[in-house]
């Protein structure tokens, strides 16, 4: 039972996350990209450490706790938004939405080699059909056959950074609060983002004033919907069900950044974008193992989603 609370409000993360490709391309279509995520994640940092204050659950890291968090952070935080605002500055949101999905099989696939963990043939079928899906959506996205987008690439790196750091942070999970984590991650990650923006984007910080109500609340719905509660909600998960099981909600994003993508953007959606996506899709229920435990734990009252981080 309270596996599927967590499971659900995971569901509910992957909308707001969805939703949020659309919303980060419509902000860096108005500001300089580097500059503006380093001011929208440090407004979620900032969010998230307020919230932890008045529940009285912030404190200071050990020494290898520290190490961890910088690490972490320059792989969830600095690299995935560095690559991903770069990366939507320079593809459609379809795209991104639907390489971002391919998260679950890069965390499994990285899960796999670092913790050792067995894969049998489906799972090995999984990761080729994820990749096959990505290579569709990278290679012909909105215009019918082309060269691969630099923004792509730029994509699928910031999901690759991302998907190793789930590992380490379901080992930091197991001494230290992952809401608080993401609380530092956010805060320091930041603060390198903004340095680099200064360096690569000088007077950047001036666009600010002349933004309208509309994308000052895209601003502030991004940074703290998306970004400090939902990346406070889906480190506590990781915690709880682990990296490869966590991950597996990913699977949802694609959906929900198409639809945003067409609702806010006025982007189409071709039949390769959908082969794109059911590729993926069945990648990842292959290659993360979902479909294995579910038939091996039916009828069970232990939650199907457990054990690859260990």
């Amino acid at each position: 039972m309270q596996n599927t609370k967590y499971y659900l409000t995971l569901f509910f993360i992957m909308i707001f996350w969805g939703m949020n490709v659309p919303l980060v391309k419509i902000l860096v279509g108005n500001l300089s990209p580097i500059t503006m995520t380093a001011f929208r994640v440090m407004t979620a940092g900032l969010t998230v450490f307020m919230i932890l204050a008045i529940f009285k659950l912030v404190r200071l890291p050990t020494k290898r706790e520290a190490k961890y968090i910088l690490l972490a952070t320059v792989l969830n935080v600095v690299c995935h938004h560095y690559f991903l605002s770069l990366g939507l500055k320079g593809t459609s949101g379809t795209n991104a939405g639907i390489i971002l999905g391919a998260g679950p099989i890069l965390t499994a696939l990285i899960a796999t080699v670092l913790i050792k963990k067995k894969t049998n043939f489906l799972r090995w079928t999984g990761f080729i059909l994820g990749g096959a899906g990505v290579a569709v959506t990278t290679l012909v996205g909105s215009n019918g056959i082309s060269e691969v987008n630099i923004g792509d690439i730029y994509v699928f790196l910031s999901i690759l950074t991302q998907a190793f750091s789930f590992i380490l942070i379901s080992k930091l999970a197991k001494t230290l609060d992952p809401r608080l984590l993401t609380g530092y991650m956010l805060v320091i990650g930041a603060g390198i983002l903004l340095v680099i923006g200064l360096i690569t984007e000088p007077g950047a910080i001036k666009e600010f004033a002349t933004l309208s109500k509309e994308i000052w609340l895209a601003f502030f719905t991004s940074a703290i919907i998306a970004t400090a509660f939902g990346h406070m909600s889906y480190n506590f998960f990781i915690g709880k069900i682990g990296p490869a099981e966590a991950s597996i909600f990913l699977n949802f994003t694609p959906f929900f950044a198409l639809v945003g993508s067409v609702i806010m953007l006025g982007e189409k959606v071709t039949i390769f974008h959908l082969i794109g996506l059911v590729l993926i899709v069945g990648g990842v229920l292959l290659g993360s193992g979902v479909l294995e435990r579910g038939e091996k734990m039916e009828g069970s009252t232990v939650a199907p989603l457990q054990g690859l981080e260990k």
